[in-house]
């Protein structure tokens, strides 16, 4: 059995119009959302092996606090340009092509794509994923090769104010 997280990056800053789309960073709300994001991850005892990326500062940024969280370095992290405004079809090729001994994914990208592709995934649809959402699926596979025309089993859905703080 294999997983996959689809993450979209947290909550970004809109304070300078004058840094391009791929610059922005995390604004401090999504700065103080990926952490406890990562934690509930933890919390359920989820496991990542491989964290693969956009390289766009925010979605970036934010791989890097859930890289932390699970211990860890930046440089172990996998950056992938595609994964800015991805398409299906680079999501399932990325996929195909992640490590064999990996067993859980996170992929760290951004909306619309992201949303799309979680909606081709299972039955389970939504209207969106929010920023600093978690989206997942398990497959029973051997080799991501095989994701694509594996039946997905969603996992859960998840994000930020789904759940009232303490």
């Amino acid at each position: 059995m294999k997983t996959v997280f689809l993450i979209r990056h947290a909550k970004s800053s809109w304070d300078d119009l004058s840094i391009t789309d791929f610059d922005r960073p995390l604004n401090d709300r999504g700065k103080r959302d990926a952490p406890v994001m990562a934690e509930r991850l933890l919390s359920k005892e989820i496991t990542i092996d491989t964290f693969i990326s956009s390289p766009a500062k925010r979605a970036k940024k934010t791989a890097e606090i859930f890289a932390e969280k699970y211990g860890l370095k930046k440089g172990e992290i996998l950056f992938f340009p595609t994964l800015y405004h991805a398409s299906d079809a680079t999501y399932y090729e990325l996929i195909a092509n992640a490590p064999l001994k990996s067993q859980s994914l996170a992929i760290f990208s951004h909306n619309p794509g992201i949303t799309d592709f979680a909606n081709q995934l299972t039955t389970n649809k939504i209207d969106n994923m929010p920023t600093c959402a978690v989206f997942a699926v398990k497959v029973d596979i051997k080799d991501w090769s095989e994701f694509k025309n594996a039946t997905k089993d969603f996992y859960f859905f998840d994000f930020p104010k789904s759940k009232k703080d303490d």
